[in-house]
């Protein structure tokens, strides 16, 4: 009997051990899948991250010249009032 008992005792522990593999290999074939998304996602050179990047880097290089031609001009023009109104 103690055999019969350690026999199946050891049985079910091995097919839980198969059980158990089983779903490591399920769960990393997902974690494969996911790493390819994420990888896409990054590097994707229309839509990925780094293109994304890139563009807002050129639009705050632009804005950013804007930006002083703009204030240069308030600042002429602060002049020029402040200018007038004490000489002129």
């Amino acid at each position: 009997m103690t055999n019969a008992t350690e026999y199946q005792k050891l049985r079910e522990a091995i097919l839980e051990l198969k059980s158990d593999i089983e779903r490591m290999a399920e769960r990393q074939a997902e974690m494969i899948e996911d790493v390819k998304k994420i990888k896409e996602a990054i590097y994707n050179p229309d839509e990925g991250l780094y293109a994304r990047i890139k563009s807002l880097e050129a639009w705050k290089d632009s804005t950013q010249r804007v930006v002083w031609v703009v204030a240069t001009t308030v600042a002429g023009l602060v002049t020029a009032t402040i200018y007038k109104f004490f000489v002129g």
